[in-house]
């Protein structure tokens, strides 16, 4: 049986999880052929609670592994389809991020992928600053 449709649910991967999420979009095939599967995968964006997070003004920071993740060789950063994500993830108010990182980052760019430990320094440093 031919489980193609015409009609298909978008779906986007969050950048910050990695996790597919619906977009509440219905994609058509203008032609009317059965040509997509029931969810259409179309690119990437913030799944409802990174989405929140990137509103309220922080930007993560996501862990990725560097030995298993494949860095473009045009301009040498990870891409998002390559990065693997440890699962380890923090958030920082862009201001406190401005402080703390040499690296300048745009109004809309809602992460970075940073290399495993980078996440353990900033706690140790906020425990420092605690004490």
């Amino acid at each position: 049986m031919n489980e193609n449709l015409h009609v298909s649910l978008e779906q986007n991967v969050c950048l910050v999880c990695g996790a597919t999420f619906d977009t509440g979009n219905i994609l058509l095939d203008r032609r009317l052929r059965a040509s997509m599967k029931h969810h259409t995968m179309t690119g990437w964006g913030l799944c409802v609670e990174h989405q929140r997070m990137f509103d309220a003004g922080y930007v993560g920071l996501v862990e990725c592994d560097p030995q298993r993740s494949g860095l473009s060789s045009e301009t040498g950063h990870l891409k998002p389809q390559e990065a693997f994500r440890t699962g380890r993830l923090a958030y920082l108010k862009r201001e406190v991020f401005a402080k703390v990182s040499n690296v300048p980052i745009s109004t809309n760019q809602v992460c970075i992928f940073v290399e495993s430990g980078v996440i353990e320094r900033l706690q140790e440093m906020i425990e420092r600053a605690l004490d």
